[in-house]
């Protein structure tokens, strides 16, 4: 093919697991290039996240080349399982043939699908520019068709082809743009945005499941406020978040320098920033959703009042997960996180016991994820600092009431297993016997076994009850010495008193 552009990759980015596949392919007498996000990514500089295949070879021809393979979709597409890698990004590498699309009468698929033998008639088919790029590892030879390299020098996202053609086949690639143009930091072309404009509403069309998947790809990229000012701006965000509009143009004052709309969108920005998990991400976004639904004039405070909006926004959050079929554990965990947001108060009057039921509340595999939205919505307040003191004290009470309590619970012997052993009989004396048990673990971890344990108790069973009373006090001295001072270290760890 003579219009290929050479231009430098790096084999050395290529795993040996890949370029196996393509070499085993052209062995057997086929075309092989890497193909769309993986060459993309190789050109910006990025790891790829996922390797895709394409071949003049039928479905049938690739399977005949490789010993472990599957086929169980329409596309041709193949998987190609390797057994011996540790990494889990090539276990299986998509290996799919030239193919030709027809119409898309549902503007989700295409109604039929033709292999074809000719390289250019799979890239003209792609959706952008910058994925229609393909590459041989043999040649060393990029094949660019329609400009995606300069695309991505410009970082200019557009279409191959007529926008109008792109959007109309798959309704999905409306989102697609939106989410790589928040990833990759492109510009969306003036031409490729009036598409999206135009023909928005083909998004009813979509799978709640597809646009769902695109979405978290969204809340994971970067540069929240603008992708989600872009997707209001161009129609978008109706067809799939339209609550989040209804924050646009609702002012908050106090401590609030931005409406409710930018707020949540500039939470979300912080914990893209700070890479917090999934569930904070979406929580950070629809934190404060429920605001224009609560809104009140107080004439008393003389501004508009959301009370409420914390229990009003997990109902919705609810219902907007639900909508896109996110799985129950996030739906649970996320409308969780938003029905409890609001549970600062003054930590000069706040009791641990308050903290704990917060924890429960929450979970206590989810309560750092609290805090972290707690952080999100600080910022997104426009404060400057995301831990000021108010937030480190609540983060020492919380680890205060996380910590293992130091009790004879710790011990490797009950007051059952003591009573059998020393022949004693229910009372007092079995209590005593555990704390100076526990006095003695504590002073030497080393001794906390059954086997000692047990033939210390009959020892410690032959004492005076007075001498018995003596070591159990000193083992309850030193659990609160001890507590103490984790206490003291997990303070001194917070900067907090």
């Amino acid at each position: 093919m003579n219009n290929g552009v050479a231009r430098s990759i790096d084999l050395k980015e290529i795993p040996t697991e890949i370029r196996a596949v393509t070499e085993t392919l052209e062995r057997a007498g086929f075309e092989a290039y890497l193909v769309g996000g993986c060459v993309r990514d190789l050109l910006i500089g990025k790891e790829p996240k996922d390797w895709d295949v394409t071949t003049n070879a039928t479905p049938e021809e690739i399977m005949g080349n490789f010993p472990n393979t599957f086929y169980t979709n329409s596309f041709g597409t193949v998987g190609v399982v390797n057994e011996d890698t540790q990494d889990e990004r090539l276990k299986i590498v998509e290996v799919t043939p030239y193919r030709l699309e027809s119409s898309y009468s549902d503007a989700r698929r295409p109604d039929v699908v033709t292999f074809s033998k000719h390289l250019e008639d799979d890239l003209q088919r792609r959706d952008f520019t910058v994925n229609a790029i393909a590459f041989s590892p043999s040649q060393g030879q990029i094949i660019d068709l329609y400009g995606g390299f300069a695309d991505i020098e410009n970082k200019i996202l557009k279409t191959v082809g007529d926008p109008q053609d792109r959007f109309t086949e798959d309704g999905l690639r409306i989102l697609r743009a939106i989410r790589l143009s928040a990833e990759l930091g492109f510009t969306i072309s003036h031409e490729t945005r009036e598409a999206i404009r135009h023909n928005a509403v083909v998004l009813e069309k979509i799978s709640a499941e597809r646009i769902r998947d695109e979405f978290v790809r969204i809340v994971e990229a970067s540069d929240a406020l603008n992708t989600f000012n872009a997707a209001h701006e161009l129609g978008v965000l109706q067809y799939f978040l339209p609550e989040l509009e209804l924050g646009i143009g609702v002012e908050q004052k106090g401590a609030h320098v931005y409406s409710v709309w930018e707020h949540n969108v500039r939470a979300l920005e912080h914990a893209q920033r700070r890479n917090f998990s999934l569930h904070v991400k979406i929580a950070a976004l629809l934190h404060d959703v429920a605001k224009p639904h609560t809104q009140e004039w107080s004439e008393e405070k003389g501004k508009f009042t959301f009370y409420g909006h914390d229990v009003v926004g997990a109902k919705l959050s609810r219902a907007i997960l639900k909508r896109l079929k996110f799985s129950q554990e996030t739906v649970s965990v996320v409308s969780n996180l938003v029905r409890n947001h609001l549970f600062f108060s003054d930590v000069d009057k706040i009791s641990m016991s308050a903290v704990r039921r917060i924890i429960r509340q929450v979970g206590t595999e989810h309560i750092w994820e609290l805090m972290d939205l707690r952080a999100c919505d600080r910022i997104g307040m426009g404060r400057p600092k995301e831990n000021p003191y108010r937030l480190r004290k609540y983060e020492s009470m919380i680890e205060e009431a996380l910590r293992d309590p130091l009790t004879v619970g710790m011990l490797k012997i009950d007051g059952l297993r003591v009573m059998e052993v020393t022949r004693e009989k229910p009372g007092p004396k079995i209590g005593l016997i555990l704390h100076a048990l526990l006095e003695e673990v504590l002073n030497d971890p080393n001794r906390n076994t059954a086997d000692y344990l047990e033939k210390r108790s009959i020892e410690l069973c032959q004492l005076p009850t007075e001498k018995l009373r003596e070591q159990a006090l000193a083992g309850k001295e030193k659990r609160d010495e001890l507590e103490q001072e984790e206490v003291r270290q997990i303070r001194r760890k917070h900067s907090v008193k």
